[in-house]
């Protein structure tokens, strides 16, 4: 895999990784990949997951040229048995790529709040293909990406468990 060459100047973009759910097998080959798209050693501080047993999860938050979240979407997305969320934000917006392997790959353009912005020809596809109120559901919860966004909650929320538990101490 080539390197892309490093934009001139202030860093564009900054952005997360949230892997929430990955095989100990693959936390070597993943490090691995993500230190040859951020051309540095990156390390995750992977931590058991508890919802899945055998999994790790991790979180890795950059800054860089613009574009580098979808690279890593696109190389993570190989490796079937990962579940993961990748936020690019930039001063007008960003992007938003979620993965599951029962879903596959969700991409959503986001505005400066992280909200999944749709535009007027992907509504305008919603209703030109459907023929009832219940399709036309359907056409916007697939672009806005809510069985992704449901999927991946409950990973969000063992998160947040974590965090009342550590506070309780």
């Amino acid at each position: 895999m080539q390197r892309l060459n490093r934009a001139s100047g202030a860093l564009a973009t900054r952005g997360q990784l949230r892997i929430h759910s990955a095989p100990s097998a693959l936390r070597t080959h993943i490090d691995w990949a993500l230190s040859d798209l951020l051309g540095t050693s990156t390390g995750c501080d992977w931590t058991p997951q508890g919802l899945k047993a055998g999994t790790y999860k991790c979180t890795l938050t950059w800054r860089d040229r613009q574009g580098v979240a979808a690279a890593i979407a696109s190389a993570l997305r190989s490796w079937h048995y990962l579940s993961f969320e990748v936020q690019e934000d930039t001063n007008t917006g960003g992007e938003l790529f979620r993965f599951t392997p029962e879903l596959g790959i969700h991409r959503a353009v986001t505005d400066l709040s992280g909200a999944v912005v749709i535009s007027e020809n992907q509504i305008g596809e919603v209703l030109k293909n459907s023929f009832d109120e219940e399709a036309i559901r359907v056409g916007l919860a697939l672009l806005i990406g809510s069985d992704w966004e449901n999927e991946l909650e409950r990973f969000r929320g063992v998160n947040h468990q974590e965090l009342s538990h550590l506070r309780a101490i």
